[in-house]
């Protein structure tokens, strides 16, 4: 009988918030997958959770694949950790997890914390709806030209990122989004320092740079929506656009697409759609 693989949310800093369903999965299992032994050894310590642990990250994730499904098909049950938060959110995870599903391989979700989900829902900005990309890109070119990508947006947009990048990455955000774009800054979540800040851009850089400490931390970044509209940009964006997607998928689901990305009306994007 083929065993489980759970993928288990862990603590993003304070250890009183992992759930009880988790500890009691990371105490049944047979062995952990953990980013770094090291970090895991003290919230096992902390709960008295015994399961040997088994390193698992981006640099073996390759390798270890298949002979982590080889044990769960000999009925072996597994547990899938990262350091902090819920795995495969910007932490390696998906070769394994998307292999075993092929393969047939129960998987479970034992939900938990997010630094993304914590972030959004204490920020105030609009979250209906939000698109998370992860961490941005670590050179200043490809940086700008995602960003640039990213700017007419009509949700909130989130990214991780690090200490050493955070007051080049606002600095950047700045040249392309403008000084009037709402942005929250949060850091250190659950964490006795944790702090979030609402503001526009040129403020949070002016904090940022006002002392060292200020960028100290694992930094979640949510950009506003923009809810303003450049027709002229818009309307260039709706022409390299829409054939791409008019290529893939039918006029109608083109046209809101389009609508969505653009923020121009969905019914002049589907009588676009459909003359050319």
């Amino acid at each position: 009988m083929s065993g489980v693989l759970y993928i288990v949310a862990t603590p993003i800093g304070n250890l009183g918030d992992i759930t009880i369903r988790a500890v009691e999965i990371l105490k049944s299992v047979d062995f952990v997958l953990a980013e770094d032994t090291r970090h895991s050894k003290k919230l096992f310590a902390h709960y008295e959770i015994n399961s040997p642990l088994s390193a698992f990250h981006e640099h073996n994730e390759n390798e270890k694949v298949s002979s982590i499904i080889s044990e769960i098909n000999s009925g072996k049950s597994i547990a899938l950790i990262s350091d902090a938060g819920t795995p495969l959110i910007s932490d390696p995870g998906y070769q394994l997890v998307s292999e075993a599903i092929k393969i047939g391989v129960r998987v479970v979700p034992i939900p938990g914390p997010s630094a993304a989900i914590a972030a959004l829902s204490s920020s105030g900005i609009a979250s209906s709806s939000f698109t998370f990309f992860g961490f941005l890109p670590s050179k200043q070119a490809s940086r700008l030209k995602f960003l640039k990508s990213k700017k007419s947006l009509h949700e909130a947009i989130i990214f991780y990122e690090s200490p050493k990048r955070i007051l080049l990455s606002l600095e950047d955000m700045l040249q392309v989004f403008g000084k009037d774009r709402e942005v929250c800054l949060a850091k250190e979540l659950t964490k006795s320092f944790e702090t979030i800040l609402n503001d526009k851009l040129p403020n949070l850089i002016d904090y940022l740079a006002s002392d060292s400490n200020h960028q100290k931390g694992e930094f979640v970044i949510i950009v506003a929506p923009n809810d303003k509209i450049d027709l002229d940009d818009a309307q260039r964006q709706l022409e390299e656009i829409l054939p791409i997607l008019c290529d893939e998928m039918g006029a109608s689901k083109a046209a809101k697409l389009a609508a969505k990305i653009t923020g121009l009306d969905k019914k002049y994007c589907y009588k676009r759609a459909i003359n050319l």
